[in-house]
């Protein structure tokens, strides 16, 4: 098995083209990383998620990133971490990029799953509480590969 660094280009490609990833963040020194689902506009990665822990903990501290796989077999894989930056869609002078982020996730089946609760259109219009988005804004990628 050789393992090789993956080009900034051969990231950005795999990144557009899953559409599951690990988000980690942090607590102080205590580390925390959940699976979700995201969809990608230029250089923002978008998730949907309902109010909890890793939302109170981006708010506290902006600084997160992803990891993104894709396994073909264990000689063949590819892994992507993605540093990025938080950026809260709750406000009101959001509402454009919120609207964005609920079309490009929408695109995907069962998007709202990690949720847990399927929003409707009419929720589209007047988010609630419990219905968040945010953005996670790309600040640097790197990636590994295997070639058998």
């Amino acid at each position: 098995m050789n393992v090789q660094e993956m080009s900034y280009d051969e990231c950005i490609a795999l990144i557009k083209r899953e559409w599951l990833a690990r988000l980690a963040c942090a607590d102080g020194n205590v580390p925390y990383i959940v699976p979700v689902q995201y969809a990608v506009a230029g250089d923002k990665v978008y998730v949907f998620t309902l109010p909890g822990k890793k939302l109170k903990i981006m708010r506290r501290n902006p600084h997160v990133c992803l990891q993104i796989d894709q396994l073909k077999s264990k000689h063949s894989w590819k892994s992507v971490v993605v540093d990025a930056r938080f950026i809260d869609l709750s406000a009101e002078e959001c509402r454009e990029e919120r609207d964005q982020a609920w079309s490009l996730l929408a695109q995907h089946t069962d998007w709202w799953e990690p949720g847990a609760l399927k929003p409707t259109a009419k929720l589209a219009e007047n988010p609630l509480s419990t219905h968040m988005f945010f953005s996670l804004e790309i600040v640097d990628v790197s990636g590994r590969k295997t070639q058998s």
